[in-house]
């Protein structure tokens, strides 16, 4: 990752145009999709691609594309926010929960450590309390639309967490590190909430 990290274009307010009730604090609707990213656009081979969870004591559990491909899938309609202030209604996603996935890392004993560190090809991460992944909260999306996701939005995957803004969803994701204490990820590192809850406006450090 660079030093001094690039953020595309997309920082810039707008007046809020939604009802209250689905539009948090801070925030404005667009129906545009803006690209924000933290560095240059990863292109990853589907025939190399994969995503792999890693347990606290060691263990670990792989998918290649094909596999990840051949689980049950789930089609959410979420509404999404980003800490840039826009807010984008209804969006349609496909992808497979992390709660399968997780089932599956948990055989030879129960996933008891309480944190989530994505990363992605590029570097980044970001942390997540295990409770903000699970029971029906997030994804490994890799359909929007329809379509595939587009590189530019983090295809082939990327992690899909609409209750938190999304900084915390992370692009073009490639596993998760299940740990007993909470690590910041990349952007919490440089001064952001360690939570991102958008209802709450927790955009920063030190943000209740």
């Amino acid at each position: 990752m660079p030093d001094r990290p690039f953020i595309a274009r997309g920082f810039h307010g707008r007046r809020p145009t939604a009802p209250a009730d689905r539009l948090p604090p801070g925030q404005y609707e667009t129906h545009d999709f803006p690209v924000l990213s933290a560095g240059p656009t990863p292109r990853t081979s589907l025939a190399t691609w994969d995503f792999t969870i890693h347990r606290a004591d060691g263990r670990s559990m792989r998918w290649s594309w094909d596999e990840l491909m051949a689980l049950p899938r789930d089609t959410p309609t979420v509404d999404i926010h980003c800490v840039t202030k826009w807010s984008k209604f209804d969006t349609r996603w496909e992808g497979v929960s992390i709660d399968t996935l997780l089932a599956a890392a948990s055989v030879g004993g129960p996933v008891d450590e309480r944190y989530v560190v994505a990363f992605s090809d590029g570097g980044y991460t970001t942390n997540l309390p295990l409770a903000d992944v699970t029971d029906g909260k997030a994804w490994i999306a890799f359909g929007y639309a329809g379509s595939p996701l587009p590189p530019e939005h983090g295809g082939p995957a990327r992690l899909l967490v609409p209750h938190l803004y999304f900084w915390k969803s992370a692009k073009w994701v490639r596993g998760l590190r299940l740990t007993r204490n909470d690590d910041p990820g990349f952007w919490e590192q440089l001064g952001y909430h360690n939570r991102g809850d958008p209802w709450k406006e927790q955009r920063y450090d030190g943000d209740a």
